[in-house]
């Protein structure tokens, strides 16, 4: 498993820059004409859409103030960097998501035991085409920057907007079933959006909070550092790997065996190669060797 070579810091700045203050046009945009179309025809489905849009607007807000943190090199008071606050970020969004499916579910129910036509569904179904259309080309944007920086912040945003297709598409179905005789399919897509929503935001918690916890890397890289280490000429053994992350930068403990003749200078030139092995494949990572004598 290999990693593209790091981005110059400028470019990755503007990268989620960009990604950050579209996501937050996008969703200001939505949320005003999902307010309009909601108002007019009171429908419980296009509430639900309304309210993701005010999460997804929330969250886009935490992610810019996030990454910005995010960004900041290693100082005196935080010498592994900063980058955790992409996951404090994360975690802020699945209690935003939560309180959103919570309030569409008890709407949901309540239009449940008191039915009421829909009026403007039309107007309703206009308003999710030209949300899928916006969410498509956020999803574009996003993927790119993704793939060039690797952002958990902006990965999870994209999760809410890949959620939002499935979403828009069932209030388009929703609405039109409401229109044509089955005023309870609106209520019911509803409470199905908001059990939809809450798994997405146990999905992001728990990632979130895996970072926070400082888990291991995935197994298949960890192999892979191993596999690395082991096959520099003199290295014995490799033994006790310790992995982490943080933002964009990941940290590596590693032991390695080399014979116990070798001097200072000799021990400390293979503990080098051995990062320099590792860092190669994986240059986001920041490599401690230490040596064992065998």
């Amino acid at each position: 498993m290999t990693s593209p070579a790091p981005l110059d810091p400028a470019e990755r700045q503007r990268l989620l820059t960009l990604a950050t203050y579209a996501s937050v046009g996008v969703a200001l945009l939505l949320i005003v004409m999902k307010s309009s179309v909601w108002l007019m025809s009171g429908s419980v489905s296009v509430l639900a859409s309304l309210i993701d849009s005010l999460m997804d607007a929330g969250a886009s807000i935490i992610n810019l103030l996030a990454v910005r943190v995010a960004l900041k090199p290693a100082d005196r008071g935080h010498r592994f960097g900063h980058g955790k606050a992409e996951a404090l970020a994360g975690l802020a969004q699945s209690a935003f998501i939560t309180g959103s499916a919570v309030l569409v579910l008890l709407q949901g129910i309540k239009r449940l035991m008191e039915p009421q036509p829909l009026e403007a569904a039309w107007l309703g179904v206009a308003v999710m085409l030209f949300s899928i259309a916006a969410t498509v080309g956020m999803l574009l944007l996003q993927r790119h920057v993704i793939k060039r920086t690797h952002s958990t912040a902006i990965r999870a945003d994209a999760l809410h907007y890949r959620s939002d297709l499935l979403m828009n598409t069932s209030i388009i179905l929703a609405l039109i079933l409401a229109y044509y005789g089955v005023p309870l399919a609106d209520a019911l897509f509803g409470i199905g959006i908001a059990i939809y929503i809450g798994y997405g935001a146990v999905t992001i918690g728990l990632a979130a909070m895996q970072t926070l916890m400082d888990h291991e890397l995935p197994d298949e890289i960890r192999r892979e550092a191993l596999r690395l280490a082991r096959e520099v000429p003199g290295v014995l053994g490799v033994h006790d790997l310790r992995t982490r992350e943080s933002g964009q930068h990941w940290f590596m403990q590693v032991h390695v065996e080399l014979p116990g003749g070798l001097t200072l200078n000799e021990a400390h030139e293979l503990g080098e190669n051995v990062r320099k092995a590792i860092q190669t494949t994986y240059p986001q990572a920041e490599i401690l060797v230490h040596k064992d004598p065998v």
